[in-house]
């Protein structure tokens, strides 16, 4: 079987290769059967003793016609089939062909775009020779296809950029080649392909023209490096600016304020305070754009220290509240109980948001007050600052804007009240700088409150602790008779602490309200009036063990006050004091009303009960120079002034020499000859050679960039001093120095 089958195979595939051959064998073979056939018949029946029997012959000439009809028949249905064989190849066939026609024409689309790429592509044998390249490389490369496939063509290279590869182990590097066009960068990309498989793989390379793209890139480099260059120097113009500035405005602040120390006429003490509010107002406008040019040269560093939450809310307050309590306004803070004693942050940074917002509150409100409030915010170790005023409120259309760079709510504004509107757009960077958010809150008329959000750590030192014990209050009533923003806050305290509060603005109320029930303390504010205030103490001595008075600083030593009163508070109120006084035994007499003794005679005692320092000061301007002999001398202390660092030099050499070192050298940075810097080096070398001890070095600058600071420790000195001067800095300082010897600034 099987035999027979590859033998018909073999025939078969004999008859499709031999087709004329195999023609004429079949019809050899057929011309031979039927002449042998026919020749047979005829020879036979013609022979004498044939035995030719007509009968027989008709039977089987009948039977033979019925086999060929068999036969053809046979024949026909085996054509029928194979005819429709056929016409199933056809259609099959044509449906191939169509195909095949399809299959070149998307070859021929293939190669058309293949050639007409605009990126560069380019196949190489194992040899590094052509075997194909697209129109696109042989435009560059300046030579027709033919002319480039088989050869070992490359373009030379000018630069090498840096090289990379895939995970594919795709290699990708950028050339600066040169071309008949001229010098081009082309971004290649390049790897193995294999196009037939029984072909070795060849290295296909696909490169793209990206010399603008470089090129802008450069462009966009060198425009970088020159904003930066900018930038540095903008930085220094304003650093030589600011000295330049501050220099002649320590003076005019200074003096203004030796001025008002002098008995002047009342005319003399007004224009001499409106000298000292401009110079104020001027070194404000300063630190605003030294802070804005720091924040845009991106050198705003913060600092990681712990600090008292409390206690920098209260001192913010207590800063603010001259300003406030001169327009008539309340100030108060509020701290709530559950923050962390201490955390870690920028104290600095934070303190200036604040002061922004409650100062920008205080200046923007006539009436009502002004209330900051803490407390924990909507994330984990998240604090919210709630800056919230009665004020003018802001229109919903400049909410969106007051946060840009020189932006007010609107010109009507800006001519009333003033300002650069720079404070907001400080502030708001450097809260997105201590990663956290800012967002306002506003009506038109009835006021604002910003929220400022921040992320700050506790602090691992006062973790768990309290920054006072706060009195037990459960079950005990406190009447509190005031109205306004401090007074809801003291409310929230006291419930707080457990105490059941009943606050009324009406003192005649308060009066009827007194012998309804046992009250532990009342509280009253002097805003009510004095007789008020009097008849309600003497009324409340039956009733209430404890009465105490709100004070603001300008009220504290009137000789007015009722002497049924048992104890003072000053606004804006302190939770650590309001909770010492409600501690307290009832019936305790508060310490005496008297006034404080004139800051003239303080200052004198003062410097009376301490001793003097000899102090060398270096200062080129005479000016500053004048300043800083007044405010010394009045403190008690003695002063040597040198115009120059090679005078400081030698004055101290000589002090030294003469068994009097000074106790303590103020140097001025920027000086002829010798700048403080260098004196300051020369004066440290020389300590260092000699037995004794180190001499305090503070500078005076009025540069306030980081790297100028870190120059004046990495000369040797022991902090510094920003002009122009605070008169309260420099005592602390020279109080430290008195105490320690060891300098902080």
């Amino acid at each position: 079987m099987g035999r027979a089958f590859r033998i018909k195979v073999r025939m078969r595939r004999f008859r499709r290769r031999y087709p004329k051959i195999s023609f004429a064998i079949r019809s050899f073979l057929i011309f031979s059967a039927t002449f042998g056939a026919a020749y047979g018949f005829i020879t036979a029946s013609r022979a004498e003793n044939s035995g030719y029997d007509p009968n027989a012959f008709a039977v089987g000439a009948s039977f033979l016609f019925a086999l060929a009809c068999l036969g053809l028949a046979t024949l026909s249905m085996r054509l029928r089939f194979v005819n429709k064989r056929l016409r199933t190849l056809a259609v099959h066939n044509e449906a191939l062909v169509d195909r095949n026609w399809e299959l070149k024409e998307a070859e021929e689309r293939a190669r058309s775009l293949f050639e007409s790429q605009g990126d560069l592509i380019v196949l190489r044998d194992t040899h590094g020779r052509i075997t194909f390249a697209n129109d696109a490389y042989c435009a560059l490369a300046g030579q027709t296809r033919g002319a480039l496939v088989g050869t070992r063509f490359n373009f030379d290279v000018l630069e090498q950029g840096e090289s990379a590869r895939e995970s594919n182990g795709t290699r990708i590097h950028d050339q600066k080649i040169a071309t008949p066009l001229g010098s081009r960068w082309i971004a290649w990309r390049e790897g193995l392909v294999r196009l037939d498989a029984g072909q070795p793989a060849e290295l296909q390379s696909v490169g793209r023209d990206v010399t603008d793209r470089t090129e802008s890139e450069r462009a966009l480099s060198e425009a970088r490096d020159q904003a930066d260059a900018a930038n540095r120097a903008k930085s220094r113009f304003l650093a030589m600016a600011s000295h330049e500035i501050r220099t002649p405005l320590n003076g005019i602040i200074g003096m203004s304020g030796l001025l008002l120390d002098t008995t002047l006429t009342p005319e003399q003490g007004t224009y001499a305070r409106a000298v000292k509010t401009s110079g104020d107002a001027l070194m404000a406008l300063i630190e605003e754009l030294l802070d804005y040019s720091k924040i845009e040269a991106g050198k705003l560093d913060l600092e990681q220290r712990a600090f008292a939450l409390s206690t920098l809310i209260e001192e913010i307050t207590e800063l603010l509240a001259p300003r406030a309590q001169a327009k008539n306004l309340e100030i108060a803070a509020y701290v709530d109980e559950r923050l962390p004693l201490e955390v870690v942050g920028d104290a600095a940074r934070l303190r200036q948001v604040l002061l922004n917002l409650a100062g920008n509150a205080i200046k923007f409100t006539s009436t009502g007050g002004v209330a900051l409030i803490v407390e924990p915010g909507i994330w984990p170790n998240e604090i919210s600052f709630l800056v919230r005023d009665t004020g003018i409120g802001i229109a919903p259309e400049a909410q969106s804007r007051i946060f840009r760079e020189f932006e007010q709510a609107d010109e009507r504004v800006a001519r009333t009240y003033g300002g650069t509107g720079l404070g907001l757009a400080i502030s708001e960077r450097i809260v997105k700088r201590m990663g956290g958010r800012i967002t306002l809150e506003s009506e038109q008329g009835r006021g604002s409150t910003f929220e400022v959000s921040i992320p700050l750590l506790a602090s691992d030192a006062k973790a768990g602790q309290t920054a006072f014990p706060s009195p037990d209050l459960n079950g005990k009533s406190i009447l509190l008779i005031a109205d306004g923003i401090e007074a809801s806050l003291i409310a929230h305290r006291l419930e707080r602490w457990g105490g059941q509060t009943c606050m009324v603005s009406d003192a005649a109320v308060a009066e009827t309200l007194l012998p309804e029930r046992s009250w532990h303390a009342m509280l009253v504010d002097r805003a009510l009036g004095a007789d008020c205030v009097a008849r309600l103490s003497e009324t409340a001595r039956a009733h209430v063990p404890q009465r105490l008075v709100l004070l603001t600083p300008a009220t504290r030593h009137e000789q007015q006050l009722s002497s049924g009163l048992t104890g003072f508070l000053v606004k804006p109120l302190r939770a650590a004091s309001l909770a010492a006084r409600l501690s307290l035994t009832p019936e305790v007499t508060s310490p005496d009303l008297a006034p404080e003794p004139p800051r003239e005679t303080k200052e004198a005692s003062t410097a009376a009960t301490s001793k003097g320092l000899s102090i060398l000061v270096a200062e080129d301007n005479e000016i500053n120079a004048l300043l800083m002999r007044s405010l010394l001398t009045k403190l008690g202390h003695r002063v040597v002034i040198a115009t120059h660092g090679e005078a400081a030099l030698e004055s101290w050499l000589a002090a030294r020499s003469a068994g009097t070192p000074y106790d303590l050298v103020l140097m001025d940075i920027q000086m002829p000859q010798l700048d403080g810097i260098e004196a300051a080096k020369r004066i440290r070398a020389r300590e260092a050679g000699e037995p004794g001890r180190r001499t305090p070095i503070l500078a005076l600058t009025a540069n306030t960039l980081v790297e100028d600071r870190y120059a004046c420790f990495e000369a040797g000195m022991d902090g510094f001093l920003i002009k122009p001067l605070d008169r309260e800095k420099l005592e602390e300082a020279l109080a430290t120095l008195a105490a320690s010897r060891h300098l902080v600034a």
